[in-house]
C-alpha cells in the first residue's frame, strides 16, 4: 500500500509493518525509529511532540526500553536503518494506543494515513495470535521463549502450513472460519475425500472444486434428488467427476481424508449457520470404509 507524504511516497504493506512489531513486556510494540520513518519526521521530532504532550502517553501507551531489553532487540535486528552505535539514548517503544495517539500530537495527513495501517497491522496480528492460540499451546517452553524473546513468527506460520486441528466448536456467525477449516482439509487431500452426509447440495459440491487434480471424491448422502443429480452433472462437465451414492444408515456427518475421519455436527451445506462441534478420529476409517463397501 502506498501512502502520499508531503515530498514522496511512503510504500507499506502488511508484511513490513509486521516485520517492524516487537513482543516486549508482553505488550505488542513498535520502534521510535521505524514510526518516525513511517511518518517522515526525525526521531527528534516525533520524540520532541511526544514530550510537548506526555499526559496522553501512559506507560500503556509508550515505554523506554533499558539495556538487556536493547541487547536482546539488536541481536534479532539483522537488517535495519537504526545506527545503534551512534544512539545515545535507550529508544522508546509505542503500542498500539501509543500510534492512535501519536496520528493526532503529530497533526499530520501522512501521520494520519499511516498510522491507520500500522494499528490495522496491530489489529492483524493481534487476530492471528487468538485464532492461532491452540499452536501457541502446543510449542514447547523452550519454542515459545524463542518466539517470544525472538519475535519468530516464521516459526508459527511454518506450523500453520502443516497444522491440522483435531477438535473445536464454532458459533452461528461464524462463517467463514468452519468454511476455511473444510477447505483446507480438503486441498491437503492426496488421494481419496469420502463425504457421508444427508443432506447435500451444490455450496457442498463447490467445496470439492478445492480438491487437487487425480483426488477421488465418493459422496454418500440419504437421497439423490433430480436438482442434486443436475448440480452434479454441470459440476463434473467443468471439474475432476466426483461420484455421489445414496445411503441412508448414518445419521451423523463424516469426513474422510486419506483415512484420516471428521466428524461433523452440520452438515456441510450448514457450516457457520447454527453452532456445532468437530473432531478428528484417530482410528475407524477402515472400519467406517469397510461398512461402506459391505453395503455397496
Amino acid at each position: 500500500m502506498l501512502v502520499m507524504g508531503s515530498d514522496k511516497l511512503v510504500a507499506l504493506n502488511e508484511e513490513s509493518l509486521r516485520n517492524k512489531i516487537y513482543n516486549i513486556r508482553g505488550k505488542q510494540v513498535i520502534l521510535d525509529n521505524d514510526l518516525a520513518n513511517f511518518y517522515e519526521v526525525s526521531v527528534k521530532v516525533l520524540n520532541q511532540a511526544v514530550k510537548r504532550n506526555v499526559e496522553r502517553f501512559p506507560r500503556e501507551f509508550m515505554f523506554q526500553l533499558d539495556e538487556s531489553e536493547l541487547i536482546i532487540l539488536r541481536s534479532q535486528i539483522v537488517t535495519t536503518n537504526v545506527n545503534w552505535s551512534k544512539k545515545r539514548f535507550l529508544p522508546y517503544v509505542f503500542t498500539e494506543q501509543g500510534v492512535a495517539m501519536l496520528s493526532g500530537v503529530l497533526r499530520s495527513d501522512t501521520a494520519i494515513k499511516v498510522s491507520i495501517q500500522i494499528i490495522n497491522a496491530f489489529v492483524s496480528m493481534r487476530k492471528f495470535l487468538f485464532r492461532n492460540a491452540e499452536i501457541f499451546m502446543r510449542l514447547d517452553n523452550i519454542e515459545k521463549k524463542q518466539f517470544y524473546q525472538e519475535n519468530k513468527f516464521e516459526l508459527v506460520f511454518k506450523a500453520l502450513e502443516t497444522y491440522k486441528p483435531k477438535q473445536g466448536v464454532f458459533f452461528n456467525g461464524q462463517i467463514f472460519d468452519p468454511y476455511e477449516l473444510v477447505s483446507k482439509l480438503i486441498k491437503d487431500a492426496k488421494k481419496n475425500i469420502v463425504l457421508i452426509d444427508n443432506y447435500i447440495d451444490e455450496t457442498v459440491l463447490t467445496l470439492f472444486s478445492k480438491r487437487e487434480k487425480e483426488v477421488n471424491v465418493i459422496i454418500y448422502t440419504k437421497e439423490i434428488t433430480e436438482q442434486l443429480r443436475l448440480d452434479l452433472k454441470k459440476f463434473n462437465l467443468q471439474y475432476d467427476p466426483i461420484k455421489i451414492k445414496e445411503f441412508n444408515k448414518s445419521h451423523d456427518r463424516f469426513l474422510i481424508i486419506d483415512g484420516q475421519v471428521y466428524h461433523f455436527g452440520a452438515s456441510l451445506k450448514d457450516l457457520g449457520k447454527k453452532w456445532f462441534a468437530f473432531s478428528k478420529f484417530d482410528k475407524d476409517s477402515l472400519k467406517i470404509l469397510n461398512k461402506l463397501k459391505e453395503m455397496n
